[in-house]
């Protein structure tokens, strides 16, 4: 049986070529640094538990569609493409459930240790290629949750809550009302709702 040859120094391992574990990390070594090089990926990723602010996010595990195209550019390597992205919340105004899908358009930079862009740019101004990987996460996230609305609704019209008995007024008759009572009288209301007797009535019986 003939022995297992050794790896020839500089060669990839087996290891070495597998395709990353995490759906948001995308290996590079396909694409190469020669500028003009595309590269394209469509896949699923699932999505972290804190893409969301108060009323509406994306569920924890919920798939994420990405299609991407990455191009080899002298600095690094620029993202151009799209994520489709589910959201579920709550209307700001009548609190009934919503549910939607973003498609939201995504360009960013990801500039190369050493380049010129990475030299002259703040730790927080640019996104760095890490070794042979792009971590796409950060990216996706920072698209996702500054896109959702602060104060979602349900539709542009919604008429929310009625002040009165607090249903959605969407679902009440065109003529639904309550009587408002000026706060000024309600005291003097409630003792006369509170009497037995009607006014101008006698509480005696007549004589003969």
């Amino acid at each position: 049986m003939p022995s297992a040859q050794p790896n020839r120094p500089g060669a990839a391992s087996s290891e070495d070529r597998r395709p990353a574990a995490n759906p948001w990390k995308v290996d590079l070594r396909e694409l190469g640094r020669r500028a003009g090089s595309l590269h394209e990926i469509e896949r699923t990723a699932p999505a972290p538990g804190d893409w969301r602010v108060e009323l509406i996010g994306v569920p924890e595990s919920a798939e994420v569609r990405v299609r991407l195209r990455l191009e080899s550019v002298m600095e690094g390597v620029l993202v151009t493409g799209e994520l489709d992205v589910p959201v579920v919340g709550s209307c700001a105004r009548c609190l009934e459930p919503i549910e939607d899908t973003l498609s939201l358009d995504v360009q960013e930079l990801y500039a190369y240790s050493g380049s010129t862009t990475e030299a002259t740019s703040e730790e927080d101004e640019v996104r760095r290629v890490e070794g042979d990987f792009l971590d796409l996460e950060p990216l996706a996230r920072d698209t996702v949750v500054l896109s959702l609305p602060l104060a979602p609704v349900c539709t542009d019209d919604c008429g929310g809550l009625c002040v009165g008995c607090g249903q959605r007024v969407d679902d009440l008759p065109a003529d639904h009302t309550h009587e408002v009572t000026d706060p000024r009288w309600a005291a003097l209301a409630d003792r006369f709702a509170s009497s037995p007797d009607t006014p101008g009535e006698s509480t005696t019986p007549e004589e003969n």
